[in-house]
């Protein structure tokens, strides 16, 4: 397994990523746990070191779920990364009584890697607030050695990084200045000591993700990569896309590329992968074991066909939005449909809509606007929300194909 110095612990380049872990028919909250167990354990066998959770995966059940399958191994056989939600909008917040929570759910008395979860415009000024005292609080746990190394995670634009990341500079200022004995417990001039981006080929541009790099390997942060499969969509690429890569002269099917392309980022200390299948561990650990870095015309191959996948909305199925809706309505899968539409219409989606229950389809949209308030990706949801159902209603309604199927068949069986 590939592996590299990551503030001074031997890490593996490629991380075991617990937001989409095996479920039990569909439902989010019931983890395959068995199934987990025998990927953890692949993952393991194969180099993996680095495991990354956070509260709210899987409805609060991914840190505990992880927890116990990491559990069979000695604690200092691995790291453990978890978050906080300050993200997530709320009346107060109480990092105490979360994090106790947390080092209880995964059965740890440290995490080695602790995140401020998702700072970015709307949760900037809670992480900052001193009178929520987060910040605070976490470099207290760090002092009492409970959380290894403190940073955080950032679907943000450029502006809004920087502003943290000058934030983060000015406290561990101060700090150094009121308490240098803990302030030498931080490995930069920083408090955030690393930076967890949204970062592959496609976002390279479409999310500015290579200013954001510069950004933080000038401030001397190192990154951790999340979404390098962009939520799976760099993995099953269209037609279009296939025929360009296959032009190259060494093949590689789209997982390679994505994983190829971004081991050549040398400040990306750790590459998670949110795998969901022991398959997909099997697969992405043998990535890893060896380098096979990208020529230059290769990379510029791959910058070529990422200019051929912008187009409809930019959703990763996170699923940040679908607490905060009223409606109960299953964004990602909307936001899903929609890109779809973007390349053609067909009764699948017809049928794979009608399914959904009457009340949570895009049409019982509100405005209310509270998932663009928790979008990372900053998707204008109600308005993508609204030319979906103006599109499905122009459609075939899949009861009425049925209907009409039935209806010919039965005129069928009566000419005969």
């Amino acid at each position: 397994m590939l592996t590299n110095d990551f503030l001074g612990d031997s890490v593996a380049r490629l991380g075991f990523g617990a937001m989409r872990l095996p479920v039990i028919d569909d439902d989010q909250a019931k983890i395959d746990q068995k199934q987990l167990d025998k990927m953890v354990d692949a993952a393991i066998a194969a180099g993996v070191n680095y495991f990354d959770t956070a509260y709210p995966y899987h409805g609060n059940r991914s840190e505990s779920a992880l927890g116990t399958s990491l559990a069979r191994y000695p604690r200092e056989s691995f790291f453990l990364a978890t978050k906080y939600p300050g993200h997530q909008i709320a009346d107060t917040y109480d990092p105490a009584s979360i994090f106790e929570e947390q080092l209880s759910n995964c059965g740890v008395d440290y995490f080695d890697f602790y995140l401020l979860h998702n700072v970015y415009e709307a949760s900037i000024e809670t992480y900052m607030d001193e009178r929520w005292g987060i910040v605070d609080y976490f470099i207290e746990q760090k002092k009492a050695g409970r959380i290894r190394h403190l940073g955080f995670s950032s679907h943000g634009r450029v502006k809004n990084l920087a502003e943290f990341l000058n934030y983060g500079a000015q406290r561990y200022a101060r700090l150094e200045a009121e308490d240098p004995q803990t302030a030498a417990l931080f490995s930069g001039n920083n408090i955030m000591e690393f930076c967890q981006i949204q970062l592959n080929y496609l976002d390279w541009t479409l999310q500015r993700a290579a200013e954001k790099c510069a950004l933080l390997e000038e401030a001397g942060i190192p990154v951790i990569v999340m979404e390098p499969l962009r939520g799976g969509k760099l993995a099953d690429l269209g037609e279009e896309q296939r025929s360009k890569l296959e032009s190259a002269e060494v093949m590689r099917v789209p997982v390679e590329w994505s994983f190829r392309w971004l081991q050549s980022i040398e400040n990306a200390k750790v590459i998670l992968s949110g795998m969901s299948t022991l398959r997909q561990v099997e697969e992405n650990c043998a990535l890893f074991q060896t380098t096979d870095p990208l020529s230059e015309a290769d990379a510029a191959l791959l910058m070529d066909v990422a200019e051929t996948l912008k187009s409809g909305v930019p959703c990763t199925s996170c699923r940040y939005c679908t607490d905060s809706c009223p409606q109960g309505i299953d964004i990602p899968l909307m936001l899903a449909t929609y890109n779809d539409l973007q390349f053609q219409s067909s009764f699948t989606i017809s049928m794979q809509m009608d399914a959904v229950p009457e009340g949570q389809r895009a049409a019982d949209c509100i405005d209310c606007r509270s998932c663009s308030k928790m979008c990372p990706q900053g998707i204008d949801i109600p308005q993508a929300l609204s030319e979906l159902a103006e599109a499905l209603d122009a459609m075939p309604k899949w009861a009425d194909l049925c209907k009409q199927r039935e209806e010919a068949a039965a005129r069928a069986r009566s000419e005969a």
